[in-house]
């Protein structure tokens, strides 16, 4: 049902996916108001992500949401346990199949120690160096990593209701003018005026187009589906993943469940297809036979499924990123600004960090208090990133052709991908736990996510910000930190910890270390009112600046 839309609000976020949602809820934490409207009038059912990364669990655990993601886990692990298994044919180096597939293969329950996979070779777990610096400082999230994205969606729906935020469904956007102060929106239930406008609307987003922002990038090669189904005889497909000249293809982790790749250019024409063009017109949804025939030609059985359990998903390697990430007041985030295969789980991903990255900053700028060239930051930090996972689906298309140059070239990838090094560096690249955003200081966790900051009185310092805003660690003698930043009371919230290092630390509400010190004299003070300066703004009374030490 309909709900008729705010005429006059400070943010509306198109999009009511798991990018929407959480950019929405930041923006609500910041003071501002906010609406979100999608066009779809319920919650697509649509085989979608598996997993999260370590940045968008720790989003989660920030808010408060921890433990319910790690109740999705518990959940999906007893639903994969018993089917799920590892096979010498899934590991780097153990032999994958140039030629046909090979069925069979022995079970195993998955490892705790999520990994993930490089282009289909599947990254062992005992391979990894846990003691790792950068993996071992994000570990408090290892038990809410296996959040499928419908289960992640639902999570959030009920953060944000009770948050108050309306989320208007069966609204579609159909027009727009930026008038300098605001922007009119044309919609499907009236027209809205607001504030700002940001797009979460998808790789096809309505919101980009009518803002006339440009999305360059590289062609599709390949046609991909996703499916869960049901299969009158799995014995006939491979354990994991199997590559044959005509494609390659995954049978698991959960029962029914199958992902196609096809190197086909007659195949990838369904590339073109549109969820909904300028017309109107609407997609042609993926059929049970599509699904089968795709799984046919890359396996080579006459493998027969029977039956569809959720909408499958038909997707290519498209790769492109929005040339800004804002035109005036309307912005993009997710896949509205970059779009790509989703091999490595990082789509999903991608977005809710433009989500965490854009939500205080924009909230900042609605509540006045903003710094200079503080939501220019947002297209500065988050398009790097954006750039790089583009490059990350393409070079794991690059090693899953199945022509004999890609061949070779996967053996070659296999061969790093069977030592501790390779293994750890791709584990840690496709966690998220090594991320890093270039900003000013030149203490190792500036521009990092803030790693497991445990407290004397045991409890972590992410426990102290569910409410969103910027926390400052103190463990100073005297509480010297935490005294200078009372001067951005509303903004800053200091917790104090007894004598430990770092001595200071202060985190953005997106998680980010903006400034961090191992010492306590007046070089460090000056360093941390620097800071708040840059990304708090003007303090609403004298910061104490006394220097100590």
């Amino acid at each position: 049902m309909t709900v008729n839309a705010k005429q006059d609000v400070d943010v509306t976020v198109v999009g009511a996916g798991p990018v929407g949602l959480v950019l929405a809820a930041e923006l609500a934490l910041s003071g501002a108001s906010v609406q979100v409207i999608e066009r779809l009038t319920e919650p697509a059912d649509a085989m979608k992500a598996g997993s999260i990364n370590v940045p968008t669990a720790e989003a989660l655990d920030r808010r408060g949401l921890l433990a319910a993601a790690e109740q999705v886990q518990r959940e999906v692990l007893e639903r994969v346990g018993p089917f799920a298994r590892k096979t010498d044919d899934q590991r780097p180096g153990g032999g994958q199949p140039t030629g046909d597939q090979q069925p069979g293969g022995s079970r195993r329950a998955p490892d705790s120690r999520f990994t993930g996979h490089f282009a289909g070779m599947v990254l062992d777990a005992d391979l990894v160096d846990w003691s790792d610096a950068d993996l071992a400082a994000h570990t408090a999230v290892a038990g809410a990593r296996m959040v499928p994205q419908r289960e992640l969606e639902e999570l959030l729906a009920g953060h944000v209701t009770r948050l108050g935020i309306p989320v208007l469904r069966g609204v579609e956007v159909t027009a727009l003018e930026d008038t300098g102060d605001g922007v009119l929106v044309g919609t499907t239930a009236g027209p809205v005026r607001t504030g700002w406008l940001v797009g979460c609307d998808g790789g096809r987003s309505t919101v980009r187009r009518l803002a006339g922002i440009d999305f360059p990038g590289t062609d599709p090669e390949l046609t991909g589906h996703l499916a869960l189904v049901d299969i009158a005889d799995p014995e006939k497909l491979a354990n994991g993943w199997a590559w044959s000249t005509r494609g390659a293809y995954r049978y698991g982790p959960r029962p029914g469940r199958v992902v196609t790749v096809e190197f086909d250019s007659a195949h990838a024409d369904l590339a073109h297809a549109r969820p909904r063009s300028r017309g109107g017109t609407p997609m042609t949804p993926v059929t049970l036979d599509e699904v089968q025939a795709s799984l046919r030609r890359v396996s080579g059985t006459d493998v027969t499924l029977t039956a569809l359990r959720a909408a499958a998903t038909r997707w290519t390697d498209n790769a492109r990123q929005a040339a800004a990430y804002r035109s005036g007041r309307v912005l993009l985030a997710g896949d509205a600004a970059h779009v790509h295969s989703p091999f490595g789980g990082q789509g999903l991903n991608l977005g809710v960090g433009d989500a965490m990255n854009l939500g205080w900053k924009l909230g900042a700028v609605v509540a006045g208090w903003a710094p200079d060239g503080l939501l220019a930051t947002y297209d500065a930090e988050r398009r790097p990133l954006g750039a790089w996972v583009l490059d990350w689906t393409r070079a794991q298309i690059g090693v899953m052709r199945g022509d004999a140059k890609s061949a070779s070239l996967r053996e070659v990838v296999a061969d790093l991908l069977s030592t501790r090094d390779g293994t750890t560096y791709a584990v840690k690249k496709i966690s998220g736990a090594d991320q890093r955003i270039d900003l000013p200081g030149d203490h190792p966790l500036v521009g990092r996510f803030v790693p497991d900051l445990w407290l004397a009185d045991g409890s972590r310092l992410v426990d102290h910000g569910h409410g969103g805003g910027f926390l400052l660690l103190d463990r100073t003698p005297d509480g010297t930190f935490a005294r200078l930043a009372q001067a951005w009371d509303g903004r800053v919230s200091s917790v104090t910890d007894g004598h430990a290092t770092p001595a200071g630390v202060l985190v953005r509400p997106d998680g980010v270390v903006a400034w961090a010190s191992d010492a306590t004299d007046t070089a460090a003070v000056t360093g941390l009112e620097s800071a708040l300066h840059r990304w708090t703004g003007t303090p609403s009374s004298a910061p104490d600046h006394m220097p100590v030490g």
